[in-house]
């Protein structure tokens, strides 16, 4: 289970003037006269694609059918991994909405209304998939009406890490909003509320996540950047997130997983956060894998080797450690005991894409999974979490 709920009384909503953005109808029709006009040049190493699909964002429509008729049928592992999933407090139609606020500031000095937009996009995500999978409509008025009070409310993010909130909860909302933009329920938002969504993100989120940082803080960004580009529907936002994701110096995959090892930049600062790394490359790498695009398999299936690598370890085993290899900004001169053996929800994304989509060898990762399964909730906000009913193959 997740924390309990905050105790929030939202006050009345705070609209914005929205930048005016064509959308060209609801449903189904998608958002493809909608754009993000802020976004920069087409970037130096693109993905070569013409267009995107959708649903896809984490999630493709196939992905979607077959949780739905595995939970129906009552197929395992799915149906044990839909069991703790449904149980979640997020994933209820009873949630009760913390948002949306005009301003969420995330810094270490203090945050009001961080723990409130997180908490929202996570049950605007999970109920957006219950309500996919159950077809209740009650869980698909819950997720629509978290979102359209943040679209109508949210005017700034700021704070020290003010990033790490754009990039993280933009990437959860963009995956509820892809979901109910292409499956929800018929006439459920209309085109000037879904231009008014589009205009939140480009407003909001991308300005914060448009120049990417170092390491984890960085990768944020960039998945931020991929899964709101995916939602929507902007293919230069999109290669923006691709480049960064293929040659960034301080976040691209080669910065973030030593080639040879799979050591992480970060595997000397904690456990957790070279967790959060892994996590995070492969939510990228299976929204581009819905794209047509093999991430996964990028220089030789590097992230396969981080996910082992940080599995061997946690699992007690010795692993070779160069204290050169780091981030940008800083390097840890061993690597780190901190969470040694505290397991992140992340793993069966890795070990059904690895292992049984790609038919590679990942024993500590498998090893891993197996040992989770069922996967049960994320920290907090930071990955999809329920990986065994979201990503079992």
């Amino acid at each position: 289970m997740t924390e309990p709920q905050p105790s929030v009384t939202p006050g009345p909503p705070n609209r914005r003037r929205f930048l005016q953005i064509t959308a060209v109808g609801a449903g189904a029709a998608g958002l493809a006269g909608a754009s993000l006009a802020g976004a920069g040049p087409a970037a130096a190493v693109t993905s070569g694609l013409t267009s995107l699909t959708h649903p896809g964002v984490l999630h493709s429509r196939a992905d979607l059918d077959r949780m739905r008729a595995k939970v129906a049928a009552g197929a395992e592992p799915w149906l044990s991994g839909y069991n703790v999933f449904k149980n979640d407090s997020f994933s209820r139609s009873s949630y009760t909405m913390a948002g949306g606020r005009a301003t969420v500031t995330r810094d270490p000095a203090g945050d009001p209304g961080n723990a409130e937009l997180w908490y929202d996009c996570n049950a605007a995500y999970q109920n957006a998939l219950m309500w996919y999978i159950t077809r209740d409509t009650a869980h698909a008025t819950k997720a629509l009406t978290i979102i359209k009070s943040w679209t109508n409310a949210l005017e700034e993010i700021n704070g020290k890490d003010a990033e790490l909130a754009a990039g993280i909860y933009g990437a959860k909302l963009a995956a509820a909003v892809e979901i109910m933009h292409y499956t929800g329920p018929a006439g459920s938002w209309t085109a000037a509320e879904l231009a008014d969504t589009v205009a939140m993100f480009e407003n909001v989120f991308v300005p914060l996540i448009n120049v990417y940082g170092d390491g984890a803080y960085g990768l944020m960004g960039l998945k931020g950047m991929m899964q709101i580009a995916v939602a929507c529907n902007n293919l230069t936002l999109f290669d923006n997130a691709y480049n960064a994701f293929m040659t960034h110096g301080c976040c691209g995959l080669t910065k973030l997983i030593r080639s040879g090892t799979g050591q992480c930049c970060e595997s000397g600062r904690t456990q957790g956060y070279a967790q959060l790394i892994l996590g995070s490359l492969a939510e990228i790498c299976q929204t581009g894998w819905i794209q047509g695009l093999d991430m996964f398999g990028v220089s030789n299936s590097l992230l396969l080797s981080g996910y082992e690598y940080t599995a061997k370890y946690n699992l007690g085993n010795t692993v070779p450690y160069d204290a050169t290899f780091g981030r940008c900004d800083w390097h840890w001169s061993s690597i780190s005991t901190d969470g040694r053996g505290t397991y992140r929800n992340i793993y069966e994304i890795a070990y059904n894409h690895y292992v049984k989509r790609a038919g590679k060898s990942a024993p500590y990762t498998a090893q891993v999974a197996s040992g989770l399964r069922p996967e049960g909730a994320p920290n907090q906000c930071d990955h999809p979490g329920f990986g065994t009913l979201l990503f079992t193959l």
